[in-house]
């Protein structure tokens, strides 16, 4: 039966142990965190030797894990067999690999605990093994959050380190890091590690940790559009080429499409009032002075113009068009064209 990530960990911890566990889908934090506690945990130290297998997916076939999942525990009340990135496996959606997992997921031995880790992908909902898997298995499908999800994730990951964060600090990994929540929780354990529990995580301890200038970022690029401010928009840019492992273009352009894209909801809504667009902004309800300041700077026609310059820097620095432009040169271009109004004719 399929269950969430919180209570198949919390089942973990009170050793409830299922036979079977078929971890797949898009986000592989929780795939990974299942695994990696099962692996830990779910023996002592001196049965793995002998009780544990951890097996590759491009390195066997359906028959050979069935093999390691069928052996009885040495001194030991149980084994453990994981089986990492499993969608590798060669002929676990062929008939004959179906037809023997099957088998062992209706009669699975009672002392073996397996682990199937199906990344970036699901089984074929249509198909008999997936049946089977729903019906005899631990199931977890895990969809990648969205970017609106992404700060309730971590407040409540701080949460559970007995941690709290500013609004900003939040919003400042949210937006920096994105919905990669392996990547979040490694930045986020990095900065706890000299922090006192129950002490608050805020903005300047991020920039400071998480490799984010703190004059030199796409949040103060966004402000000195905002502010029409072609000096510090261009001493940015120039901070961002000399430094383009820490900025890569494609992410900034991402949060700058977000920024114009939200802005546009915003011309949109008939409440343009400070309440209404705190409303509207929700989880960046501190930022309501800067988007206030947006609207003015940038009515609506010139938003939906700007929104199309962002998709075009985004085909260059792809390199579907634009030719041998440098990423710095595309995103010079896309602040001239922000700060500067062009003919509706020259616009593309």
């Amino acid at each position: 039966m399929a269950h969430t990530p919180e209570n198949i960990l919390e089942q973990l911890k009170q050793r409830q142990f299922a036979p079977v566990y078929f971890l797949q889908g898009e986000e592989s934090y929780y795939i990974d965190t299942i695994a990696d506690f099962i692996e830990e945990h779910a023996l002592q130290e001196h049965e793995k030797g002998f009780n544990q297998v951890v097996l590759y997916g491009k390195d066997v076939d359906v028959s050979t894990v069935l093999l390691q999942a069928k052996r009885f525990p040495m001194m030991s009340e149980r084994s453990v067999v994981i089986v990492k990135e499993a969608q590798s496996i060669a002929d676990i959606e062929k008939e004959e690999g179906m037809r023997q997992l099957e088998a062992y997921l209706q009669n699975p031995l009672p002392s073996t605990i397996l682990v199937f880790c199906y990344k970036h992908k699901t089984l074929d909902g249509r198909k008999a093994l997936a049946k089977a898997v729903s019906k005899h298995a631990v199931l977890l499908t895990t969809k990648k959050l969205y970017d609106n999800q992404v700060p309730a994730w971590v407040n409540g990951y701080l949460k559970s380190k007995g941690m709290k964060a500013s609004q900003q600090a939040v919003l400042l990994l949210s937006e920096f890091i994105g919905s990669d929540l392996s990547r979040l929780a490694n930045e986020i354990d990095k900065l706890l590690i000299n922090l006192k529990p129950g002490a608050t995580v805020d903005e300047g301890l991020v920039q400071e940790n998480v490799g984010i200038s703190k004059e030199y970022n796409i949040f103060e690029l966004q402000s000195a559009l905002i502010a029409r401010d072609a000096l510090k928009a261009n001493q940015i840019i120039h901070y961002f080429e000399a430094n383009p492992k820490s900025n890569p273009l494609i992410p900034n352009l991402t949060l700058l499409f977000t920024f114009f894209t939200k802005l546009l909801t915003l011309h949109m809504q008939q409440d343009k009032s400070e309440q209404g667009i705190r409303k509207s902004l929700g989880n960046r309800g501190f930022l309501v002075k800067e988007y206030m300041l947006a609207l003015r700077a940038f009515p609506l026609q010139r938003c939906i113009d700007i929104i199309h310059f962002v998709r075009v820097a985004d085909l260059q620095v792809k390199g579907i068009t634009g030719g041998d432009m440098s990423d710095a040169d595309i995103l010079r271009e896309l602040v001239f064209k922000i700060l500067h109004p062009v003919p509706r004719a020259m616009a593309s």
